[in-house]
C-alpha cells in the first residue's frame, strides 16, 4: 500500500492543471526499491507512465521487465495528445500493473487493461480503489454520472447568518480564509454566483490572490438585468450568463437560453458536460445553494464560519443528507468539509480536499 499511496501523492502535485484529463501518479518498484516515479503534470503533457518510465536512470533501465509498476488510474488505450500508455507498458515488458481504479471514459473503460493482459503482464486491480476514487472525484463524476462535480461553498457568522439584511456585503471570514478560497478556485473548471449576489456584491470570481488557472465564470440572470459595467463582464474570465431570452456569443460573454423550472439546473449541468467542464463550485447567494441543495445536486460542501456575529441577517442554508468529513481552524476562522451521503466519491481519512 506505501507504494499506491506514493502514487496518489504523486497524482496531486498537478491539482488544477490536469482537467479535462484525470490526475495519475506512477512508481516502478524492483524488490521493494524505487527506481522511477512520475506523474501527468498538466493537460496535453506526457502521462504519468511516461514520466516515470523517462525518470529511470540508465543504470535501472534493464530492471524494468522485471519491476512492477503502481498507477492510481488505468493506464490509457487511445490516441490523444500522446499515444496509448498502455502499448508503452507491453513495449517496455513491464512484469506487473497494480492499478487502483479503472478508467471510466469511453474509450478507455478497461480497453487498457486488456492491452495489457494481453501483452502479459500482469494486472491487479482495486488497491485502495476509494482512495483513488476520491482523488478522482472529479473526472470520475463527469463521466460516470454525466455531469461535473458539485462544491458548495459558503462562509457564515458564528451565529448562522451568510450575509446581512441590508444591501451591504459582509466580510465574515479572514485574510487567509479569503486566500484559501481563491486557491480552491484555481482547481475548479467553474464557479458561480446567482443573480442577487452578482447585482449587490459585483464580485470577480478570480483567483487574484492564487497563482493559477482562472475558472469559467457563470451567473444567473434570468432576465438580463445585470449592468454591463459589473465585473463578470470584464474579459478577466469566460463568463456563462444563464437567462431566458437568448443564446450567443459576445466577446468573452456567452449567454445560455435556459428555460427557468424547476429542471433549470440539470439542464445548465448538461450544458457543462458537453463543454467538458469537470468541477464547479457554487459561491453563493443562500437562494442558489438552496435550489443545489433541494433538486440533490451536489456532492461536497465547504462551509467557512467567522469569527464575527450579527444580530439578524440572512440564514445559511441547511444541508440534506450531509456526512461530516472533517473540520479543522484557518486562524480564528473555522472550516467545516461534508459530503453528500447518496454520492459516489466519499472522503477518506487523512486525504487531502
Amino acid at each position: 500500500m506505501a507504494y499506491m499511496h506514493r502514487c496518489i501523492e504523486l497524482a496531486q502535485l498537478a491539482r488544477g492543471h490536469t482537467a479535462p484529463n484525470p490526475m495519475v501518479g506512477a512508481v516502478l518498484v524492483y524488490q521493494d526499491r524505487i527506481i522511477g516515479e512520475g506523474w501527468h503534470h498538466q493537460y496535453g503533457g506526457v502521462h504519468a507512465e511516461v514520466d516515470c518510465l523517462n525518470n529511470v536512470q540508465e543504470s535501472d533501465r534493464p530492471l524494468i521487465r522485471s519491476s512492477t509498476m503502481y498507477i492510481n488510474l488505468e493506464p490509457c488505450a487511445h490516441h490523444g495528445h500522446t499515444p496509448p500508455c498502455a502499448e508503452r507498458l507491453v513495449a517496455e515488458n513491464i512484469k506487473e500493473v497494480i492499478v487502483a481504479d479503472t478508467d471510466p471514459h469511453s474509450r478507455v473503460a478497461g480497453k487498457g487493461i486488456e492491452i495489457l493482459n494481453q501483452g502479459g503482464i500482469e494486472v491487479t486491480i482495486g488497491l485502495m480503489k476509494e482512495h483513488g476514487a476520491w482523488v478522482n472525484r472529479r473526472f470520475l463524476c463527469y463521466h460516470q454520472q454525466s455531469r461535473p462535480y458539485i462544491i458548495l461553498k459558503w462562509a457564515q457568522t458564528g451565529n448562522g447568518f451568510i450575509a446581512s439584511q441590508q444591501d451591504e456585503r459582509l466580510q465574515i471570514t479572514n485574510g487567509l480564509s479569503n486566500k484559501l478560497v481563491h486557491k480552491w478556485r484555481t482547481e475548479e473548471a467553474a464557479i458561480m454566483v446567482g443573480y442577487n449576489t452578482a447585482l449587490g456584491d459585483n464580485p470577480q470570481l478570480t483567483a487574484r490572490l492564487w497563482q493559477g488557472n482562472q475558472p469559467l465564470r457563470i451567473v444567473m440572470d434570468r432576465d438580463l438585468k445585470l449592468p454591463a459595467t459589473h465585473y463578470l463582464f470584464n474579459g478577466d474570465a469566460t463568463t456563462w450568463v444563464v437567462n431566458n431570452h437568448k443564446e450567443s456569443t459576445e466577446g468573452s460573454n456567452q449567454f445560455l437560453q435556459i428555460p427557468y423550472g424547476s429542471d433549470t439546473l440539470r439542464q445548465l449541468m448538461g450544458r457543462l458536460h458537453d463543454a467538458r467542464i469537470l468541477s464547479l463550485i457554487v459561491e453563493g447567494g443562500a437562494g442558489l445553494l438552496h435550489q443545489f441543495i433541494n433538486v440533490g445536486l451536489w456532492d461536497e460542501a465547504r462551509i467557512l464560519t467567522g469569527n464575527i456575529a450579527i444580530d439578524n441577517g440572512i440564514s445559511a442554508p441547511t444541508l440534506t443528507n450531509a456526512k461530516h468529513a472533517f473540520s479543522t481552524n484557518i486562524g480564528d476562522d473555522g472550516l467545516d468539509i461534508y459530503v453528500n451521503r447518496h454520492s459516489a466519491y466519499q472522503y477518506i481519512q487523512g486525504m487531502p480536499l
